[in-house]
């Protein structure tokens, strides 16, 4: 059940980059960090789908492991990618300890809050659920 969960919403995920790629500006507003008031960076459509097809390659990831009979022994090529995608997710979580993460020094803004609220803590989760097939 969790490789599901983990894969679905990686999906969700890369769907709504796909949405930005392509221009939507729904939600994109609290998704960049500022610095005062203005977006930190400017992510290229080419980045975001960039973005995307690498949370693709994770939902991936998640089904092979948690699902196919090649990916399930430890040590397999795709217990160690899973364990790598845990990290990554992991650091996104703790972040760069300035704008990004649990530890961001500038809290101020609308990213601050939905990084506090939703996108840390999710990549936590993600995390966690990427060790947790990782380790099954």
């Amino acid at each position: 059940m969790i490789p599901f969960l983990l894969a679905a919403t990686l999906l969700s995920l890369a769907g709504l980059h796909f949405y930005w790629a392509a221009g939507g500006e729904w939600g994109k507003r609290v998704t960049l960090p500022e610095i005062q008031g203005r977006p930190a960076f400017t992510p290229s459509p080419t980045s975001t789908v960039a973005v995307a097809l690498a949370l693709i390659g994770a939902a991936c990831v998640a089904i092979l492991r948690g699902y196919c009979l090649l990916g399930s022994f430890l040590g397999s090529l795709a217990h160690w990618v899973a364990v790598a995608i845990g990290v990554v997710f992991l650091l996104r979580a703790i972040g760069e300890f300035r704008l990004v993460g649990f530890f961001k020094r500038i809290r101020g803004t609308a990213f601050a809050k939905w990084d506090t609220r939703l996108f840390s803590p999710l990549s936590l989760f993600i995390a966690l659920c990427f060790f947790f097939i990782a380790a099954s």
